[in-house]
């Protein structure tokens, strides 16, 4: 009875302190809290906590954290045993259920005061985490700032950075992190081949050997209709945006997939719009018809009509055109002939391959190969960044301009000002190309050297003097910028650091909206809502055929994109993080509607539509992510559960045990199909499966309504599908409508999760429990905004672990 009644007189003396949402940002110098404040949590701890979390048990393996042997009076003295309490509390997984919980009022406020106290200490002795001196480019950060540097987009695919660099491990489910992020003498060796190749295409090296790239369409992606960004009036195709890299000739080769007798098409081929071929393809009723030329000249041969018919691939069809260099837009696709359905499209996104072949021809593939008679380096992006100024004699060269533009190069690539060591290295590798090559071939080299350079390859911060320092504004120029565009600083951001001014509050503002406006921060579309939401994996997901006949490249393809401009709606947009839970409105094409059963949609460029069911909301309801979190053939209540606790809830379940048995689909004793949750029940019914299955399994449920690739359903196995739950705090829900609607009562909860996975990628390391402090106060200061994806970015940037570091001594 004592100690009820001092629980209730704490969460009546502490109403005046703390609301129950959060507590308000301590200050520095702040009091510690009274000794009857600190006594009446002790009491709830000991009440709730005790029986468990004991010294003995810890001892014994049984508990993470010995509550009874820590001081309730000096929080911060043992932060990272209280994070864990706090965390237990937020989500309400402690107490476990089935043993006595306190009230919500009194949880609340235990939460609440632990958290001021550890961001008490927080103030007052900043902690900005372990981060590493040196931190290797992955290859997209390598791929971006080669781009930017040298002016170099849409590479061919022979040398894209892609295929010339490995893959990067990952840890904390991102590839930027630095402790994975090793250097071996073989990847030194793949990064001097890809500079070789970068400095030779951006210089225009007339050396350069022949490049043949080919660009392939997924068999199972249908080319019965317009695809989007090609032509109005044609029909499936291929539009390719290159970079040539030289003026010369060039050879398109167009291949086509093997048709049955049909009528005649026409395929035509343009470069940046203007056609330079139209075949024809097709049965011309038993003698050669006529094809036309690109131009309708007398100068352009016709080509020959293309008989078909077997259903054998036809031969390849051919175009040598002379191509000036540069980034150039290659199309082949056919003339559409009428918008009526073919009869193979009477049963609408029958798979392509599946029966008969197709009546109508399709491009399979497009082979791009040259420069062969090179006629010169041309006026090329790359050209134009890099020379700033030209010797008056190539032959023999001119150091002074050579200096300049390698001062401008290296400025913007070592992400600082130069010094006069760094172009003196420059300078003898300029010195030893152009004695063999001229002017050009001595700045080719001296970039070569540059895209290898450590201060390029790598990027490097200083040890500070003291324990915890503030880094330099150049630091925070680098920091922030691999943060937001996965490349280096531009010029903006290099001038303002040089003068010491990107530090000011005010100015930092101004360049994150600057950033985050750019179309630069598409990165972070790509390369962290890729990885935080599993959305890389979509292009290996395989679902049954047999299954799911109607999913095809097509699908797939509209999957991935309508999730990245969704999120990129919420960057470039600065909506409410909130959205990507709640929002109604997405981006659809006629593919993906009918696959949501959503009407009035047509055509394949995609549109922002409300969505009118409650279910589809925000990234849950996406078929992205509903395919990424299933098998093949079925459901995953556990994938898709663990992904909830893990990308939403913030707190993942501990790795499975070994030998778990694997789920049992069929009654034993009848044969017949068991629903989902019957199979999870009798699953469950493994000791070593139940307790982390428990906490998964009711979150998944919430969305077997959507079968493995993502369409709505009512039933499973013959049964109505059971999709009601419970949280682990006890609230029940019913669907996937309901359960978006319990998380929805603590917004806190997935604006701080989603800030540590941000915080994560931004820095590089894994979130620490010394960060939870800022965690806590960038999501209280989003909350005020209602949690703006750019208030979330803003309170990262000027966080204690983003803007300083700890001695490593």
């Amino acid at each position: 009875m004592r100690l009820r009644t001092c629980a209730a007189a704490l969460v009546l003396a502490s109403i005046a302190w703390y609301v129950e949402a959060s507590a308000p940002a301590p200050q520095v110098g702040e009091p510690a809290s009274a000794p009857s404040v600190v006594a009446a949590h002790q009491a709830t701890l000991k009440r709730y906590c005790f029986s468990c979390h004991t010294e003995r048990q810890r001892a014994a393996g049984s508990v993470p954290v010995a509550l009874d042997a820590l001081d309730a009076a000096h929080v911060d003295l043992n932060s990272e045993a209280w994070e864990r309490v706090v965390r237990k509390l937020r989500t309400g997984e402690m107490p476990p259920a089935g043993l006595p919980r306190p009230d919500a009022a009194t949880n609340d406020t235990l939460a609440i005061w632990l958290e001021h106290e550890l961001d008490r200490g927080a103030v007052a002795h900043p902690n900005p985490g372990r981060q590493p001196l040196v931190h290797r480019l992955n290859r997209a950060e390598y791929q971006n700032a080669v781009r930017d540097l040298l002016a170099l987009d849409h590479l061919p695919k022979e040398l894209d950075i892609a295929s010339l660099l490995p893959a990067d491990d990952t840890s904390y489910g991102f590839d930027n992190i630095a402790d994975v992020l090793g250097t071996t003498p073989t990847l030194l060796e793949r990064y001097l081949a890809a500079a070789q190749k970068m400095s030779a295409l951006a210089i225009g090296d007339p050396s350069l050997p022949v490049i043949v790239d080919t660009y392939r369409i997924p068999p199972q992606l249908p080319q019965d209709d317009r695809f989007d960004g090609l032509p109005f009036g044609t029909r499936g195709g291929i539009s390719i945006r290159r970079t040539f890299p030289l003026d010369g000739e060039y050879v398109i080769r167009v291949t086509l997939t093997a048709v049955r007798a049909a009528d005649q098409h026409q395929l035509e081929v343009s470069i940046d719009g203007e056609r330079v071929q139209l075949f024809t393809v097709g049965d011309t009723g038993g003698g050669r018809g006529r094809g036309r030329g690109g131009a309708g000249t007398s100068e352009t041969p016709p080509p020959p009509v293309i008989l078909i018919a077997e259903p054998t691939p036809p031969p390849p069809l051919q175009v040598r055109r002379e191509v000036k260099a540069g980034s150039r837009l290659i199309t082949a696709t056919f003339v559409k002939k009428s918008s009526a359905l073919a009869e193979q499209n009477l049963r609408p996104f029958r798979r392509t391959g599946q029966g008969d072949s197709p009546i109508e021809p399709s491009v399979a593939s497009v082979t791009i190969s040259g420069p062969y008679n090179v006629t010169g380096a041309g006026d090329t992006p790359s050209r134009r960044r890099i020379f700033s100024c030209r010797p008056s004699d190539p032959a023999r060269g001119d150091d002074r301009c050579a200096q300049q533009i390698l001062s401008s190069l290296a400025r913007r690539a070592y992400r600082r000002p130069v010094t006069p060591a760094d172009l003196d290295v420059l300078m003898l590798f300029y010195h030893e190309g152009q004695a063999s090559g001229g002017f050009d071939a001595g700045i080719q080299r001296a970039t070569e050297r540059l895209l290898v350079s450590p201060a390029f390859l790598f990027r490097i911060e200083r040890e500070p003097s003291t324990a915890v320092a503030r880094i330099s504004d150049l630091e925070l120029a680098s920091r922030l910028s691999f943060f937001l565009w996965s490349s280096g600083p531009d010029d903006a951001l290099i001038d303002l650091a040089a003068a010491g001014q990107l530090r000011d509050p005010a100015t930092l503002d101004r360049q994150v909206r600057r950033m985050i406006e750019d179309p630069r921060a598409d990165a972070l579309v790509a390369n962290f809502a890729g990885q935080w939401l599993y959305l890389r994996n979509l292009d290996a997901a395989t679902p049954d055929p047999r299954l799911f006949p109607d999913f095809d490249e097509g699908l797939r393809r509209a999957m991935h994109q309508e999730t990245e401009l969704f999120f990129g709606s919420i960057v470039h947009e600065n909506r409410s993080v909130l959205d990507l839970l709640t929002a109604r409105d997405t981006f659809l094409n006629e593919r993906l509607a009918k696959h949501y059963g959503v009407k009035d949609v047509y055509g394949d460029a995609f549109r922002r539509v409300r969505m009118n069911d409650g279910s589809r909301r925000g990234i849950l309801g996406q078929a992205s992510i509903l395919t990424v979190t299933s098998y093949a053939h079925r459901t995953s209540p556990v994938k898709r559960g663990q992904w909830i606790m893990d990308n939403i809830l913030g707190t993942p379940p501990p790795p499975p045990p070994p030998n778990v048995p694997t789920l049992v689909e069929t009654n034993k004793t009848t044969g017949r199909a068991l629903s989902m949750r019957e199979a999870m029940t009798e699953h469950r019914a493994n000791p070593a499966c139940a307790s982390c299955h428990a906490r998964m399994d009711p979150l998944g449920f919430a969305f077997e309504n959507f079968d493995a690739i993502g369409r709505w359903r009512t039933t499973s196995a013959n049964a109505p599908i059971d999709a009601s739950g419970t949280l682990p705090d006890g609230t029940r829900f019913d669907g996937a409508a309901g359960l978006l609607d319990s998380l929805m009562r603590r917004p806190d909860q997935f604006a701080g999760t989603l800030t540590e996975r941000l915080l994560t990628y931004a820095l590089g390391r894994g979130v620490e429990f010394s960060d939870a402090p800022a965690v806590r106060a960038i999501t209280r200061d989003a909350a005020a905004d209602g949690y703006r994806f750019g208030s979330l970015v803003a309170g990262i940037v000027k966080s204690t672990p983003f803007q300083m570091r700890a001695s490593t001594r």
